[in-house]
């Protein structure tokens, strides 16, 4: 039996989209391009045009992740899912936690999309969950994180 490769298929909607690409072949994602020039001011987020239409392989969604070399420049992916049935325009809506106000350039990588595969269960009301060694034990229950400070070099 012969495996059926899948594909992303996708729609340049402008002469300024950007085909996604990749930077090595075995990269989780595909880099995605700013469509136009943006300016995300301090504390504020943005939708990002790429100025494509995506449609991802039948049982996966598009989740858009954050790319690191924006994450240390504090500019974070806030949305992200294009939906298996989804055929409009993808815009990434990037915020800007630095006090600094940040330029995105059109062509400039902004956000990476992992295809993900996803189930479709269906909902049942019940009158309580099953019981579980966790529990209801929420926020820091399972290990509480050590505080790390930084001490000067001794001279």
């Amino acid at each position: 039996m012969a495996s059926q490769i899948e594909l992303i298929k996708f729609v340049k909607i402008s002469r300024n989209a950007t085909t996604p690409t990749k930077g090595s072949p075995r990269s989780a994602g595909y880099d995605l391009y700013a469509s136009r020039n943006t300016i995300i001011h301090p504390g504020t987020n943005a939708i990002v045009p790429t100025d494509l239409k995506i449609s991802v392989p039948h049982g996966t969604y598009g989740r858009i992740a954050s790319r690191s070399s924006l994450s240390v420049q504090d500019v974070n992916v806030q949305a992200g899912v294009i939906d298996e049935d989804y055929r409009g325009p993808v815009g990434i809506v990037l915020l800007n936690s630095n006090v600094c106000s940040f330029e995105i350039k059109k062509g400039d990588k902004i956000a990476q999309l992992i295809c993900e595969k996803i189930a479709y269960p269906a909902l049942l009301e019940v009158s309580a969950l099953d019981i579980t060694q966790r529990g209801e034990k929420g926020f820091g229950s399972t290990g509480k994180r050590k505080n790390i400070t930084s001490k000067s070099p001794t001279k």
